[in-house]
């Protein structure tokens, strides 16, 4: 499901438009966002969780040429499925 399709089915499932539907979503990305930058967990019950993880600097290999490369430390994230969810999924 593209940004466009998840846009299109809030705005029917919630009956609004699809520019408040965009809204809605750009201040859900931006809140969660703002808040992994922070280092803080997002929790969604029923849902999942989203949490930032830290990757420390290292050596990775490119795998084209076998030539070894410093990677620089970064921040990423990560979601673990809440029980609402894996239940929806495995039913």
């Amino acid at each position: 499901m593209t940004k466009a399709e998840l846009v299109a089915e809030m705005s029917e499932k919630a009956g609004i438009t699809k520019a408040q539907a965009k809204d809605a979503l750009e201040a859900f990305i931006g809140s969660v966002t703002g808040s992994l930058k922070g280092g803080q967990e997002v929790r969604l019950v029923g849902f999942g969780s989203f949490v930032p993880v830290k990757r420390a600097a290292g050596t990775a290999r490119n795998p084209r040429t076998g030539e070894s490369v410093q990677r620089p430390a970064s921040q990423t994230a990560r979601f673990k499925v809440g029980e609402g969810l894996k239940n929806a999924l495995n039913s």
